[in-house]
């Protein structure tokens, strides 16, 4: 029997999981998960927010696998080896296997910038998103006990997506961190710091433009031009030009990193062709040097040969990657050959807090309360994909007309 080995149950290995054990055959799998659930990445910040309970961004990995297929191994992978085939994890030593997916997600990239890692807190996971929520909480409750304004300012450094929707996400929760702070909802000041001048670079624009004058409009003091050069305990400093040497800080009691992501650092460790953690794979998504190593989701980069460059790193890339390899290691262990994987992006869009949104699907672009329903939806045909019909029914949304 031939043992399929899968890295990680985050959008991609997950999907490849599920899209494989439906073919017949004389193979094995096991999915290997530090976790022993899944949680939709895209939704970290309503967790760090405290908007949603995690509850409502994650599942069992057993609801959802064919146990007389697969196995879950809840373990930590330390290093692959792809000449021997094997791969090591903390706690249940060597794993041998014929076919390996490389699934192992994302890690916050910090660019060098002192200070970031020490004093800066991550939202990567669900316990670092959670982390991030009490800490909220207990900033609160020492405004009230200090009334020191640092501990009502909620500063997030970096306005790309992910920082984009958790402002929305931090000013949806005003109200309810004012009470506890025993202030206005309007005292409590969410800042976004950010070098870049021109942000959303995947939106037009006209789009890009809406979506700044909405973050502002509801309340975010976003502070573009202004390049983090550290973080000190409780403070970022910044310069508005590269030439600048006089350098500006602002303070806050929360500083929350969303700059940048890199590949796991297990890619390094295991001596992949790989740089910022993410391997360029082959057209059919395997490794350029090994036949039986697939490559796929935050840890991947697949070119796009219109621009040369790798497609982004998005749950949409990672789930059609997923059941892409699916079907090849079906080819595969019938001794066919894989077909190549082609991509072309559905849409974006990014959800302002639980009512505001802007992005684009197909060739539409959607402002307001349609890109919020737009946003809403893609959720709810994200758990259809990942955990199917009673994941849906458990977890959806289905607030969509609030």
């Amino acid at each position: 029997m031939q043992e399929v080995l899968v890295l990680g149950a985050g959008y991609a290995g997950l999907k490849t999981v599920r899209q494989l054990q439906k073919q017949s055959g004389d193979f094995h799998i096991t999915l290997v998960d530090r976790n022993d659930y899944h949680y939709e990445a895209t939704e970290l910040h309503e967790v760090a927010s405290g908007s949603q309970p995690k509850d409502k961004i994650t599942f069992p990995i057993a609801d959802v696998i064919n146990k007389d297929k697969v196995t879950f191994l809840q373990d930590e992978v330390v290093k692959v080896d792809p000449k021997q085939q094997t791969v090591t994890v903390k706690n249940h030593g060597v794993l041998n296997y014929d076919y390996v997916v490389v699934s192992l997600g994302f890690c916050s990239e910090t660019f060098g910038i002192p200070g970031a890692k020490e004093n800066a807190l991550q939202m990567v996971d669900i316990d670092t998103a959670e982390n991030i929520h009490n800490h909220i909480i207990d900033m609160m409750k020492k405004y009230k006990e200090t009334k020191d304004k640092n501990y009502l300012r909620l500063l997030i450094c970096g306005a790309g997506f992910t920082g984009i929707e958790l402002a929305g996400a931090f000013l949806d929760e005003r109200e309810r961190y004012a009470e506890i702070a025993g202030v206005k909802a309007e005292d409590i000041e969410v800042i976004c710091v950010e070098a870049a001048t021109r942000i959303l670079p995947m939106f037009d624009d006209q789009l890009a433009n809406y979506g700044v004058d909405l973050i502002k409009k509801l309340g975010v003091n976003l502070m573009l031009g202004s390049m983090i050069k550290e973080i000190k305990p409780g403070e970022v400093v910044y310069a508005t030009s590269p030439e600048d040497t006089n350098y500006q800080s602002i303070s806050a009691a929360t500083i929350v990193w969303t700059t940048g992501v890199s590949g796991s650092p297990v890619m390094n460790e295991s001596g992949f062709d790989q740089r910022r953690g993410r391997v360029v794979v082959k057209s059919d998504l395997r490794d350029p040097n090994y036949e039986n190593v697939y490559i796929i989701g935050d840890v991947s980069a697949f070119m796009d040969p219109e621009t040369d460059r790798p497609f982004p790193t998005t749950a949409q890339i990672a789930t059609r990657m997923g059941a892409h390899v699916g079907k090849n290691l079906a080819h595969q262990l019938k001794g066919e050959a894989t077909e190549e994987f082609s991509y072309k992006a559905a849409g974006t869009v990014a959800s302002v807090g639980n009512t505001h949104g802007f992005g684009v699907v197909g060739k539409s672009s959607l402002k307001g309360y349609p890109a919020s329903f737009m946003k809403k939806t893609i959720m709810n045909k994200s758990l259809v994909d990942m955990g199917g019909l009673k994941e849906l029914l458990a977890k959806g949304r289905f607030d969509l007309y609030h």
